[in-house]
């Protein structure tokens, strides 16, 4: 079965199915079950090697989160250890252990001035020259 075809099909079993699994609602063109409630969801991923070289610790991490992320987003979020890679301009290919923040929130043109005020926090603080961000939407529920 060709790629289109079978993106169609999938998309057709996935709206069946989402209207067989009972109370669905929409907001804002995110569909969620009736207990659940849709939120936009940033994922940041933060480098932890400075351009010299030398590592950013646990205890830096830390006081970051403490001072920049925590006062933004206060209702909660989570921190996961990551290896990512990445292929320079040169075609080599460098490894880094780097933090992923995933924040979800309702959006807000306050909430966008705080995600983008924590990746510049970043980026100065800790001499990068990017702090990767990845937006998508969710269900969630409690």
């Amino acid at each position: 079965m060709g790629t289109y075809r079978a993106f169609v099909v999938g998309v057709f079993l996935l709206a069946l199915t989402a209207g067989l699994s009972g109370d669905v609602r929409a907001q804002g063109g995110q569909s969620c079950r009736a207990e659940a409630l849709p939120m936009a969801r940033v994922e940041l991923f933060f480098g932890l090697q400075r351009q010299d070289g030398t590592l950013i610790g646990e205890a830096e991490w830390a006081a970051f989160l403490d001072q920049e992320v925590t006062p933004r987003f206060p209702d909660g979020l989570s921190v996961f250890t990551a290896r990512g890679q990445w292929r320079h301009d040169t075609g080599r290919i460098a490894r880094e252990t780097s933090k992923m923040l995933v924040i979800l929130y309702q959006p807000s043109a306050e909430s966008e001035a705080a995600i983008e005020e924590i990746r510049a926090a970043y980026k100065e603080g800790f001499d990068q020259e990017s702090v990767m961000r990845l937006d998508s939407s969710s269900c969630v529920s409690f």
